[in-house]
C-alpha cells in the first residue's frame, strides 16, 4: 500500500504588522507501482496528431512509437488509440491489454494515416468519453502533434479543457518546431501533465516509453490537497513547484460544509517526491501572539470513501526580533527563485522572437543569473541560446543561428525545477 509523509518548511517569525505566512509543503510517496490492491488499473489514451503535415517520417514514427508503448503495457491495463485530425477518430477503442488484442491494435495502428487539420479539443473530447467507460482506473492520457491547433476557435479548446479537468491527466508532446508551445502548455497545465519536445521523428519512440513506464507506475489516483485556513485569512497562491511549476491557486473548491476549507486537485501519484509553496495572508497580530495560519491534508477517496493520507502545519508567530523575523527559509527562498527561473525563460523567448532584443537579454539575462545557482540542467539549455559573460551578475549575449530545437526545448523545460538541496 502506498504511504504518504509531509513536511513543512517555513520561517515561522513575523515582524509585527506583517500578514503574509509563505510555507512550502514537502510531500514524499512510496509503496506497490502498477495497479493498486483495490483494483485501479492504469487506463491510456493515445491521441496521435494525424493531420496532413505529419506525412512521411512523423507519421511513420508515430505508429512505430504507438506499437510499442502499447506493448508496454500490463494485462491490467486498458487502452484505447485516437487518431486526430479535424476531428477524433477512434483507431482502437478501449480495450483491456491483453495479447489478442494488442495484436489487433498493432494491425489497426499500421493503417494510419496523415491528412487533414487540427481540432485539438475533440480529441480530447473523445478521450474522456472513453475514459468514463472505465470509472474506477487511473485515467492518463498522451497526445502528440506536429503543429498549430488552428481547426478550432481557442475558446473551444478551453471549454473542452475545463470539461476534462479532473477527469484525466494529460501529458503533451510536439515533435518538431511547427507547432505552439503556449498550445501544449494550456492543456498539460490544465490536465496536471508534462510538456516536452521530441526534436526529431526517431526521437518519439523513446519518449513514449518513458512517459508510459511513468504512468504505470502511478498506483493512487485522485489526490487532493485540502487546505484549512482561519476565519479572515486569505490564500494569495497555491503553486506545486516541484518537479514541474503547476500553478493550482484557481483549482481550490470549496468545502459546501466549511468556508474555510478548500480542495486543490494533484492527480495520481506513485512513488515520487512534489513541493507545493503557499502563501496565506492573515490578520496580523501583536508581538508573542502566535496563530495556526493553515493546516495542509492530503485526501484521497476510493468507493466514496474519504482517507486523510497525511497532514502538516503551518504557524505564524509574531516577534520584535528582526534575526528571527528577516530570515528567509531556504526553501522558501530557493522555490520563488524557480518560479521566477521559468517566467523569465518564457517571457525572454517571446521577447526574442518579438525582435526586443535588450528585452530578451535582460530576462534571459536573470535566468542565467537563477539557474547558476539552483538549476544546472536548465543551465545547460540556457548554454544553447546567450553567451554567458558573468554567471553572477546575468550578463549575457543573444547566440545567433540558435536552432530552434534548442529554443523549444528551453521553453518547454522551463517549468522544470530543480529540488532544494537538503540542509541548504
Amino acid at each position: 500500500m502506498t504511504t504518504f509523509q509531509v513536511q513543512v518548511a517555513q520561517n515561522q517569525y513575523l515582524a509585527q504588522g506583517a500578514d503574509l505566512v509563505h510555507a512550502v509543503m514537502s510531500v514524499s510517496s512510496s509503496g506497490p507501482a502498477g495497479a493498486a490492491p483495490n483494483g485501479r488499473p492504469l487506463v491510456e489514451a493515445l491521441l496521435i496528431d494525424c493531420s496532413g503535415s505529419m506525412e512521411g517520417a512523423k507519421i511513420r514514427a508515430a505508429r512505430d512509437a504507438v506499437a510499442k508503448a502499447v506493448d508496454l503495457l500490463r494485462e491490467d491495463a486498458w487502452f484505447c488509440v485516437i487518431a486526430g485530425t479535424n476531428e477524433g477518430r477512434l483507431a482502437v477503442p478501449l480495450a483491456q491489454a491483453t495479447a489478442e488484442n494488442k495484436r489487433r491494435a498493432h494491425a489497426a495502428v499500421r493503417t494510419l494515416n496523415s491528412g487533414g487539420g487540427t481540432a485539438m479539443s475533440t480529441w480530447l473530447e473523445l478521450a474522456r468519453r472513453q475514459f468514463e467507460q472505465a470509472p474506477t482506473g487511473i485515467h492518463h492520457a498522451l497526445l502528440l502533434t506536429d503543429g498549430k491547433n488552428e481547426g478550432e476557435p481557442d475558446a473551444k479548446l478551453t471549454a473542452v479543457l475545463n470539461a476534462c479537468e479532473d477527469r484525466f491527466q494529460c501529458d503533451a508532446r510536439g515533435v518538431g518546431t511547427d507547432w505552439t508551445p503556449d498550445q501544449l502548455r494550456a492543456i498539460s497545465g490544465k490536465l496536471l501533465g508534462t510538456l516536452d519536445v521530441i526534436p526529431e521523428p526517431a526521437a518519439m519512440e523513446a519518449d513514449f516509453r518513458r512517459v508510459i513506464e511513468a504512468a504505470l507506475g502511478k498506483s493512487v489516483a485522485d489526490v487532493s490537497l485540502r487546505l484549512w485556513t482561519p476565519v479572515g485569512s486569505a490564500l494569495e497562491f497555491l503553486t506545486q513547484v516541484y518537479p514541474e511549476k503547476v500553478d493550482l491557486t484557481a483549482r481550490g473548491r470549496t468545502d459546501p460544509a466549511n468556508a474555510q476549507v478548500r480542495e486543490y486537485p494533484t492527480g495520481a501519484w506513485g512513488e515520487e517526491k512534489r513541493d507545493y509553496h503557499m502563501a496565506i495572508k492573515v490578520k496580523a497580530g501583536q508581538v508573542g501572539q502566535k496563530m495556526l495560519a493553515g493546516r495542509a491534508s492530503l485526501i484521497v477517496r476510493e468507493h466514496g470513501v474519504e482517507t486523510k493520507l497525511s497532514e502538516g502545519m503551518i504557524l505564524a508567530v509574531w516577534t520584535d526580533d528582526e534575526a528571527q523575523s528577516a530570515v528567509i527559509h531556504p526553501s522558501v527562498a530557493h522555490y520563488t527563485g524557480q518560479v521566477e527561473l521559468a517566467d523569465a525563460i518564457q517571457q525572454g523567448l517571446k521577447a526574442r522572437q518579438a525582435g526586443n532584443e535588450a528585452e530578451a537579454t535582460a530576462l534571459l539575462g536573470r535566468a542565467v543569473q537563477i539557474a547558476a545557482q539552483s538549476n544546472p540542467e536548465t543551465m545547460k539549455l540556457l548554454r544553447k541560446v546567450v553567451e554567458i559573460q558573468d554567471e553572477r551578475l546575468g550578463t549575457v549575449k543573444l547566440l545567433k543561428g540558435v536552432r530552434k530545437e534548442d529554443e523549444f526545448a528551453l521553453d518547454t523545460r522551463s517549468t522544470k525545477t530543480a529540488r532544494v538541496v537538503k540542509g541548504s
